[in-house]
C-alpha cells in the first residue's frame, strides 16, 4: 500500500505564520470588524501531443498570499508575492484602504456567518503519486506510446493526447483563531482520435474524468485506449439520427455535464439571488421556492458535497476558514437547499454557512463556488444494461461533448461523443448527430428510474467559470446511469441547416 501523502517539506518551511501574525494584528491595529491571512502556492503542468510528437508543454509555479477584511461594513482586499513582514503589513495596510475607499459606494453591510474555530488543522487529498515527482520525459513517453499504438490503426488519421497536473498548497488564518493548511492534487487526462469517411471529419475521445488523484490515476485511462479506433469507425458509419421523442439511458459521462449546469449553477445561492446576474446570469431556483420548487421526480435526491474522496472541489476546510461537509440541495424530486458562503449565508438568515468559498490564486478573493454536486443511486437499482433492457425506443449517451444552456438554467440541450439506438430493450447500433433538448424541469422530472450503485460514477470538469474577474474552479459530479422518458431528440446537421 502507498504511504498517505503529507503536505510537501518545502511549503510548510515558508515564513507563514509569521507573515500571518504581521497581517492580522496589523488589521486589528486599523479597526477591522474581521481579517483573514491566505498564503497559496499552486503549480501546474501540461503536456500536449498531436501525432505522439510533443506539442506543447507549460510548467507553471504561483506563489503568493492575500489580506482580505471586513472594515466598517466594507470588504476591503490585496495581495503580494513577497513574504517579508513589512509586505504582509503594508498589505493588510492596503486592504483596509481598499475598504475605505469603497464604503462610498457600498450598498449592504457586509456581515459573516458565525463558524466554530479550528486550531492548526491539516488535511491532504488522497492520491498515491505525485504527479510532480514523475519527470516530464517520462510523462511524454507515455502519452507518446499510447499515440503511436493508435497511429498503428488504419482507421484513425490523427491523435490528440494530453494531461494537465495541479498541485494547490494554502494556509489560512484569521482573526476568529482559525488556521488551516492544505494540500490537494488533481489530474486531467485524455487522448482523442480523428478520422475522415465520405468527407466527414469527426472524433472519440477516452471518457475518463478528470479526478482528485495522483499520476497513478493514468492506469485507469489505459483500458480506452484500445477501442477507440473502433468506436470512431462505427461512428463514422452510422446514420443519422431521426429527430423525434426518445426515452434515454444516460450514462455518468454524460449526465454530469447536465448536473453541472442543470442543477449546480442553479443552486448556488449568490446567483439565486442575482449577484451573478451581470456575468453569468441567474438561476430559476429563486428562494421563494425553497421547500416548494418540484425540480424534479420523486426518485431525485442531489447533494452538495466537498468531502468525497477524490472530488475536485474536496477539501477539508473552505477559504473562509469553515469546515467542508455534504448537505441536501435536492430531496425527493423537490428543492431543499443551496450552496452557500459565509457572507451570503448570513444574508439569508443561515446560522452557519456550508463551506463552499474559494479563490482560484492568492492573487484573487474567496467567492461562493460550487461544491461536488451528486445524484444519488437507487441503492436497489439496476445495471445500465438493465435500464436499457426497459426502454422499446431510446437511445443510450455516453460521454460529453457540446452544450448550450440559458442564463437562467433552464433550457438547455446537450450532445455527448455516443448514441445508440435501442429497440426493444436492445442495443441495435451507433447514431449520429444527436443532441437532446428539454427544460431543467422537465427533464429530471421525466427522470423515471435510477442504477445502482454500481453504476455510478464521478464526472467532472477543471475549468467551471465565474465571477468578475472571473475566476475557475475545478468541481465533480456524481451520478449513476439513469433512464428518462419522453426526450425531445434534435439532429444536429438539420438543426444547422446543412
Amino acid at each position: 500500500m502507498a504511504p498517505v501523502p503529507d503536505i510537501d517539506a518545502d511549503f510548510l518551511a515558508l515564513p507563514m505564520r509569521r507573515l500571518a501574525d504581521v497581517a492580522l494584528q496589523r488589521a486589528r491595529d486599523l479597526g477591522a470588524d474581521h481579517a483573514d491571512f491566505r498564503l497559496e502556492r499552486i503549480r501546474g503542468r501540461y503536456l500536449a501531443l498531436t501525432d505522439a510528437e510533443l506539442d506543447s508543454e507549460s510548467d507553471s509555479d504561483t506563489l503568493g498570499f492575500a489580506v482580505r477584511v471586513v472594515h466598517g461594513g466594507v470588504w476591503g482586499f490585496a495581495a503580494a508575492t513577497e513574504l517579508s513582514s513589512d509586505t504582509a503589513a503594508a498589505v493588510a495596510e492596503r486592504a483596509v484602504q481598499v475598504a475605505t475607499v469603497s464604503a462610498a459606494a457600498a450598498t449592504e453591510r457586509i456581515e459573516l456567518a458565525a463558524e466554530p474555530t479550528h486550531s492548526d488543522v491539516r488535511w491532504v487529498s488522497t492520491y498515491e503519486v505525485d504527479p510532480f515527482e514523475v519527470a516530464p520525459r517520462e510523462q511524454t513517453a507515455l502519452l507518446a506510446g499510447w499515440s503511436r499504438r493508435l497511429l498503428k490503426d488504419s482507421r484513425v488519421d490523427h491523435v490528440d493526447a494530453s494531461v494537465l497536473a495541479v498541485k494547490e498548497q494554502k494556509f489560512y488564518a484569521d482573526t476568529a483563531g482559525t488556521t488551516t493548511t492544505q494540500q490537494r492534487v488533481r489530474i486531467a487526462p485524455g487522448v482523442e482520435v480523428f478520422a475522415t469517411r465520405d468527407g466527414v471529419l469527426d472524433s472519440m475521445r477516452t471518457i475518463a474524468p478528470p479526478a482528485g488523484r495522483g499520476w497513478e490515476y493514468l492506469s485507469q485511462v489505459e483500458p480506452q485506449i484500445d477501442a477507440l479506433p473502433e468506436l470512431l469507425a462505427e461512428k463514422l458509419a452510422a446514420p443519422s439520427v431521426e429527430p423525434g421523442t426518445y426515452d434515454l439511458v444516460v450514462h455518468p459521462s454524460n449526465l454530469w455535464l447536465t448536473i453541472h449546469e442543470s442543477i449546480g449553477h442553479a443552486t448556488e445561492l449568490d446567483r439565486a439571488l442575482g449577484y451573478e446576474a451581470a456575468y453569468a446570469g441567474t438561476s430559476f431556483a429563486t428562494p421563494d421556492q425553497l421547500g416548494s420548487l418540484r425540480y424534479g421526480s420523486k426518485i431525485m435526491n442531489v447533494t452538495g458535497d466537498r468531502t468525497v474522496q477524490h472530488g475536485l472541489a474536496t477539501i477539508g476546510y473552505d477559504d473562509e476558514g469553515v469546515a467542508t461537509s455534504s448537505f441536501d440541495l435536492i430531496r425527493d424530486g423537490v428543492l431543499v437547499g443551496y450552496q452557500r458562503d459565509r457572507r451570503i449565508s448570513h444574508l439569508q438568515g443561515y446560522a452557519s454557512s456550508n463551506g463552499c468559498a474559494h479563490a482560484d490564486s492568492p492573487a484573487t478573493m474567496p467567492i461562493q463556488r460550487m461544491a461536488n454536486v451528486s445524484l444519488a443511486a437507487d441503492p436497489d437499482g439496476p445495471s445500465t444494461d438493465g435500464l436499457i433492457e426497459g426502454v422499446e425506443n431510446g437511445i443510450y449517451v455516453v460521454g460529453d461533448k457540446s452544450w448550450s444552456i440559458d442564463m437562467q438554467r433552464y433550457n438547455f440541450q446537450f450532445t455527448g461523443q455516443r448514441f445508440y439506438r435501442i429497440e426493444n430493450g436492445r442495443i441495435t447500433g451507433m447514431l449520429r448527430d444527436v443532441a437532446y433538448q428539454a427544460t431543467t424541469t422537465d427533464f429530471w422530472g421525466s427522470m423515471d428510474a435510477l442504477g445502482g450503485p454500481q453504476t455510478y460514477e464521478l464526472g467532472g470538469s477543471f475549468m467551471c467559470g465565474k465571477g468578475q474577474p472571473g475566476q475557475v474552479a475545478a468541481v465533480s459530479h456524481g451520478c449513476p446511469s439513469a433512464a428518462f422518458s419522453g426526450i425531445r431528440i434534435l439532429n444536429t446537421v438539420q438543426e444547422a441547416g446543412n
